[in-house]
């Protein structure tokens, strides 16, 4: 039994990480926009540098030097994507622009909240193995959580790469 889908797509959620690749998602996510009428919202999230040694200066209790340069060489990274995407897809569609620090699987789903998200488009590094073990799968925690519909769309290139080692 065949049945009609009734529902509308009016906000679409991207998830980038800044890598070539990224633009791929972003296309996808602009042609569904388009065919849809829909809304598109792009996040990008920064994780917390936890392997410095010390994130809190233990003299001052504030965050110590080397942090907050990382910090801010990302934040400078973040301006840089942003202005870089409104201009490459900005003038095809409206665009909401999220920049987050985080866990990105918790960040993707709380931005997906936040923005009313009926979908949300990701990509997979197409990790497998110990690689996969170690850094977990975005796409995969994600796709079990979220309350609406994600398209994940797999990096082909990366997939390449791994099946040759």
């Amino acid at each position: 039994m065949k049945t009609k889908m009734t529902r509308n797509i009016h906000q679409i959620l991207i998830a980038v990480d800044g890598s070539p690749y990224s633009d791929h998602i972003i296309d996808y996510g602009v042609w569904i926009a388009e065919k849809m009428d829909s809304k598109i919202a792009v996040v990008h999230i920064n994780e917390l540098p936890m392997a410095a040694p010390f994130t809190v200066d233990p003299l001052s209790n504030e965050p110590s030097n080397m942090v907050m340069g990382v910090m801010q060489a990302q934040e400078d990274a973040n301006k840089e994507l942003f202005k870089y995407i409104q201009k490459t897809w900005g003038k095809e569609i409206p665009l909401h622009i999220y920049a987050k620090v985080g866990k990105p699987k918790d960040e993707i789903l709380a931005t997906a909240a936040e923005c009313n998200a009926d979908l949300i488009i990701l990509g997979t590094h197409g990790r497998v193995g110990f690689d996969h073990f170690i850094s977990g799968s975005v796409a995969e925690g994600v796709v079990r959580k979220a309350k609406c519909p994600v398209l994940i769309i797999p990096n082909k290139d990366e997939e390449k790469k791994s099946n040759k080692h």
